[in-house]
């Protein structure tokens, strides 16, 4: 941040213009570490949503390191698909150390590293997440971290799938009567649930396809298919196991909507 009051500090003493700040500005946005990653420290700022580092396929040292960059700029990290020797090398670098605070969630595959004395903003967005399986819960899970971290309150539905219909309508009423502003639905399988969900409430929905499944539509391919395929008018599509897009959308709906 040093790097910032110093731009701005030029354009209050009228150094320079207001154009030239904006270019220094941008430029500054970027971190490197060393020759491998680039980081965008300030994408929260510009955009809402914060820069998570997906660990899955790198090495386990480079994924520290840009933890520790992150650290030091924005007194927080995010860690998505890690692995296990990742986990125990963040774990012994930071989860001793007095200083920060690790938080795991295994089922989403979410790391959260920060310092004790940081929070995350708290906003006025409302959420709910809806699985149709419990195969499906590892995706709603990374979506509600990231919902969270972006300052909206979350509720959840879990396993009320269309092969027990019956079950969704104890956990939406819920969500209805909490006036959630937009609600994720993950589905595996031939993928219905989110469709069906848009044809019952007034807020927007936004379908994730999981990779279950089997045969001609597997790997998520089936579901997919068919909430592209919906006619029911409100439901948004992201790709297949995207936990991450769809919580930052979601939270982002909500948050614009509770202003």
């Amino acid at each position: 941040m040093d790097e910032m009051r110093e731009i701005l500090k030029k354009v209050q003493e009228k150094k320079i213009s207001i154009e030239e700040a904006e270019k220094l500005l941008r430029a500054d946005l970027i971190e490197q570490v060393g020759d491998l990653a680039q980081l965008d420290i300030f994408r929260k700022t510009r955009t809402g949503v914060p820069e998570v580092v997906y660990a899955e396929k790198k090495e386990a040292q480079l994924v520290l390191e840009i933890v520790n960059s992150f650290l030091k700029k924005n007194r927080f990290a995010i860690i998505s698909r890690y692995t296990r020797e990742q986990e125990l090398l963040i774990k012994n670098n930071y989860g001793k150390n007095d200083e920060y605070e690790i938080e795991i969630n295994e089922l989403g595959k979410i790391i959260i590293v920060r310092e004790k004395s940081f929070s995350f903003i708290k906003k006025n967005g409302r959420v709910g997440i809806i699985t149709a399986g419990s195969s499906d819960i590892p995706v709603a899970e990374e979506a509600k971290v990231i919902s969270r971290v972006m300052g909206c309150t979350v509720f959840t539905g879990y396993d009320v799938g269309i092969a027990g219909f019956h079950r969704i309508f104890t956990p939406l009423s819920e969500m209805i009567k909490n006036e959630v502003d937009v609600i994720i639905v993950c589905a595996g399988m031939e993928g219905t649930l989110p469709g069906v969900v848009a044809a019952l409430v007034d807020v927007p929905v936004i379908g994730v396809p999981v990779s279950s499944g089997y045969g001609l539509g597997e790997k998520g391919k089936g579901a997919l298919t068919t909430m592209l395929q919906s006619c029911s008018p409100g439901l948004l599509v992201v790709n297949i196991d995207n936990g991450f897009g769809a919580g930052a959308s979601a939270a982002l709906i909500a948050n614009k909507i509770s202003k």
